[in-house]
């Protein structure tokens, strides 16, 4: 819509307010019908566990406002998203990174969900790419990007923060996330998941072609 109405912000809605609707107002066979549509047929809407642990800001925390024009236009590659898909029992976690022109979706097997092995298991795959293609990062405000200063130093990557109660501000990502989720469905020990099937499910979303990008695939 935002390209079909560049200034018609009245045509312009948040996904999160179609869930809402959906989840809320419909009763019956109609709400049946509608939850069909959606890619994954939860019953009800859920909120992310662990807002209420973000209330406090992260120390020298860069607005996502902040990015650069050319982050929000995808002209130019090497602008991230990440996040973290949490494991059984919140023992376990498996980060992920996208960069938003290509679609290119990386993933980071961790040992453990504190601020230091994100920030170390994040840069180690960042350095791996030149540093054009590593421009920036956009999170959330969750703790475990507490060190995103020394990252940054690390790679030279700009951090910016979305809002706290806004997933959509990191769309892309979430929607990584998404088809990551059908390989690695909620209540995976990822401590139990090899290096190999992890390799083996990140080739396989970067070679499938994507309507997005006409059919073309993310590598």
């Amino acid at each position: 819509m935002e390209i079909r109405y560049p200034e018609d912000m009245s045509m312009r809605i948040s996904h999160e307010a179609i869930y809402a609707y959906v989840y809320v107002l419909p009763k019956g066979t109609l709400k049946k019908e509608l939850l069909r549509g959606f890619r994954y047929s939860h019953k009800r809407r859920y909120r992310k566990r662990g807002d209420t642990l973000r209330s406090r800001p992260l120390k020298d925390m860069v607005s996502i406002d902040e990015r650069p024009p050319e982050v929000e236009d995808r002209i130019i590659p090497g602008h991230w998203e990440g996040d973290l898909l949490i494991g059984r029992n919140r023992q376990s976690a498996l980060g992920t990174l996208t960069e938003r022109t290509s679609r290119l979706g990386l993933l980071i097997r961790l040992h453990g969900k504190s601020a230091e092995e994100i920030r170390k298991k994040f840069a180690r795959k960042l350095k791996r790419l030149p540093q054009h293609a590593r421009l920036s990062l956009s999170y959330d405000q969750g703790r475990e990007m507490s060190e995103h200063a020394l990252l940054t130093a690390d790679t030279k990557i700009r951090v910016y923060f979305a809002h706290k109660g806004c997933p959509w501000e990191l769309g892309t990502n979430e929607n990584f996330n998404g088809l990551v989720r059908q390989f690695f469905p909620k209540g995976t020990d990822f401590n139990k998941v090899s290096n190999n099937q992890i390799n083996k499910v990140q080739n396989m979303l970067n070679g499938r072609p994507r309507r997005v990008l006409n059919w073309e695939t993310p590598y």
